[in-house]
């Protein structure tokens, strides 16, 4: 077949014309490059965007339609007709499985037919403004394939640079783009070693001339384009590797720009269970963080380099979170240097030597501390006749002080000797709260009565305390405060101190809301301390105060995860096969949402959209289903690759997907809550919580002040 520059209506696609991607499309062109390149593409041509926008009753267009048919078999060969469209895998988004392929076509008239399918499919497509772009398309010989899958010159999930990630079945790929089939998944190394292998219900074992082509391939791809590529191919009969489209890795995840510290709730979740306000990262976790900082430099347990680089204790989409190696939670790399490094030891010694005099120091430094917050609780007086600047001041003053007790509480836990035989304060507590509801007292005059109680309620600034509703009867007697730890002494103070700020900051919102200084109830919370204090001062409130009450809940953080640069979570997991939710990480992210059944697919899709925020669980990721997408939470398929058309349009969106899971929509019924991880693979689902109270109360009562001293 002739080159046809002149009218540009059908060209080869090994005429070098065909790489200009306005003519041809992205995903010719991208073809075109490559098989200049001399990797191995199969032959074919292109009826451009001229073409296209000639019609088909134009004769010169058909004639050339007709010659090129010809030219790659004619009536005698099965066909492949590709959307070829500009804005189709680009490098902002891919529009993976937006565009319809036509399989098996044979026949002039199936061919035409085939052709004006593809072209109607760029009607529905848009670009980022709105618009629709020319469309070309592309006509392949069909590849009678052994084996065919896709594979990535990088990792979409971690970012990871260093390895290719392939997914393969036997026979042709359009299942597995299509988010029909699952894939044997593996991840293999620049040289084609196996690092990773998921296998499928039907294993697809992958040779290993074929994994180190594979590799080769992803790396020549890379190399022309100057980005990670995203490839289809096939191997044939006689094990020949064929190239069928390349095009840019889109939403890669971001890796940062050196190691991160593996952070997670760790111990922080028993106390901080639920995301904490503005106001109560400033007041808890900020001395928390304090008084570990200070423990952590009293026994050199940490370096002051490490330290100095780690977050230590910060709160991540509101919740609690902990440097999980600073703490000893994980196993950080250390080279055998380090380990037999002179000054290594000679820091040990120092340690063991700082560490001996703290211990024998210790029981007294916090009988001192205990004594002198009973002494500042039993001081306060009632909390109702001071001004507003008093208590902000003893709110600032307040958080010192918690960062002091922190401090000695996290030294008694390292430093802490075997043998301790006193009671553990949460049966302390437990019993206290079992003779209050032996007396037939309410949750409020039971925590006047025994304060040791609020230890059994996590601290709050957004509601009233709640204890349990039912506790076991008292087996051993009365025990008091008196006979705890001195660790766990010093938890009950810490407790004490927060339950003070709560009454304190209920109580100025109370103030604040009658006077409207601050316009609504239920606002202080929501005010960062420095906000807080500007207001007490007479300053404005910020002005997104309001819109703060309706800020989503955020999904519970991964057991362990790091950070990227922007602030996204990237969780640390190895997978536990069998456990049920698990499945392969597909990306997006972490999600959390109500499960909603499969929208219906038709003729205009919005009676059938998903309610937003909520988490589609589906067999197949069919690409139908795009439109959706936007809507969602998260999605779970019991099919499916991390590769697929529609799993890289969620990962494109945010959307956290995982698929493989088995027997999905029956686990995760329609209405179940579930936390969809797509980073670590897994779907959770979560306990149900009941509604907080939207504007609680302050007791008129300042009992719990008085009596939160150590009982005589």
């Amino acid at each position: 077949m002739r080159s046809v520059r002149d009218h540009a209506l059908v060209v080869e696609l090994s005429d070098p014309v065909a790489t200009t991607l306005g003519l041809t499309g992205a995903k010719a062109a991208n073809l075109g490059r490559c098989a200049g390149a001399g990797m191995p593409t199969l032959p074919g041509f292109v009826v451009t965007t001229e073409g296209v926008a000639r019609g088909w009753s134009d004769q010169e267009l058909l004639d050339q339609l007709h010659a090129g048919w010809q030219h790659i078999g004619g009536a005698s060969a099965a066909l492949v007709v590709r959307s070829s469209s500009t804005i189709e895998d680009a490098g902002r988004s891919s529009m993976a499985g937006r565009f319809v392929s036509v399989l098996d076509v044979r026949g002039w008239d199936a061919l035409l037919a085939a052709v004006v399918r593809v072209v109607a499919s760029a009607d529905d497509v848009r670009d980022a403004d709105g618009v629709a772009r020319p469309i070309a398309v592309l006509v392949q010989p069909q590849l009678d394939a052994v084996i065919s899958g896709v594979m990535f010159a990088v990792d979409p999930v971690t970012g990871a640079r260093d390895r290719v990630v392939v997914e393969v079945v036997a026979g042709q790929p359009a299942a597995l783009v299509g988010g029909v089939a699952t894939a044997d998944h593996y991840v293999l190394s620049a040289r084609g070693r196996t690092l990773e292998h998921t296998t499928a219900a039907g294993a697809v074992p992958l040779a290993g001339r074929v994994r180190r082509d594979l590799v080769r391939l992803a790396e020549r791809a890379s190399r022309l384009f100057g980005v990670p590529q995203d490839l289809e191919w096939a191997v044939d009969e006689a094990g020949r590797l064929w190239l069928l489209q390349s095009r840019p890795v889109t939403a890669i995840a971001e890796t940062g720009t050196g190691p991160q510290p593996i952070l997670g709730p760790g111990p922080l979740a028993e106390t901080f269970p639920e995301p904490l306000s503005r106001l109560s990262v400033d007041l808890w976790l900020d001395p928390l963080r304090d008084g570990m900082v200070r423990a952590l430099s009293a026994t050199r347990a940490a370096s002051q380099e490490s330290i100095a680089r780690s977050p230590v204790v910060s709160a991540v989409n509101g919740r609690a979170a902990v440097d999980l190696e600073l703490i000893g939670m994980t196993a950080p790399h250390r080279s055998w240097r380090r380990r037999i490094s002179p000054s290594a030891t000679a820091r040990r010694l120092a340690t063991a030597w700082r560490v001996g005099r703290l211990r024998v120091a210790l029981p007294r430094l916090a009988e001192a501390i205990l004594t002198t917050v009973d002494a500042h609780l039993s001081d306060l007086g009632a909390l109702t006749t001071r001004s507003d600047d008093d208590l902000v001041d003893l709110l600032v003053r307040s958080r010192a002080e918690l960062a002091t007790v922190h401090s000695y509480e996290i030294l008694c836990g390292m430093l802490a000797r075997p043998g301790d035989v006193a009671p553990p304060a949460p049966l302390v507590a437990l019993e206290a709260l079992g003779r209050g509801r032996d007396a037939g007292l309410d949750d409020a005059e039971i925590v006047a009565a025994e304060p040791v109680v609020l230890t059994l309620s996590p601290p709050s600034l957004v509601h009233s305390v709640v204890l349990p509703v039912v506790a076991p009867r008292p087996s051993t007697g009365e025990r008091s405060v008196d006979e705890l730890s001195d660790r766990d002494g010093l938890r009950v103070r810490i407790r004490w101190l927060h339950e003070l700020q709560t009454r304190i900051v209920l109580l100025l919102d109370r103030r604040w809301s009658h006077h409207t200084r601050l316009g609504a109830a239920g606002l202080v919370a929501h005010l960062s301390l420095a906000e807080l204090q500007r207001v007490a001062a007479g300053g404005s409130p910020p002005p997104d105060l309001l819109s703060r009450l309706d800020e989503p809940t955020s999904a519970p953080l991964p057991p362990a995860f790091r950070l990227s640069s922007s602030g996204a979570i990237r969780a640390v997991h190895h997978r536990h096969r069998g456990r049920d939710g698990d499945g392969l990480a597909a990306g997006g992210g972490r999600g959390m949402g109500v499960v909603t059944s499969r929208p219906l697919i038709g003729v205009s899709m919005r009676a059938g959209e998903p309610s937003a925020g909520s988490v589609l669980v589906i067999e197949h990721l069919e690409p139908q289903l795009a439109g959706v997408l936007p809507h969602l939470a998260g999605l779970v398929g019991e099919t499916g690759s991390a590769l697929s058309h529609l799993a890289i349009l969620a990962r494109e969106m945010g959307v956290p997907t995982v698929v493989g899971v088995t027997d999905a929509r029956r686990r995760f019924p329609p209405g179940t809550s579930v936390v969809v991880d797509g980073d670590a693979g897994t779907v959770d689902i979560v306990d149900p919580v009941g509604p907080m109270p939207s504007h609680p109360q302050v007791p008129e009562s300042d009992a719990v002040v008085a009596r939160a001293g150590r009982p005589s």
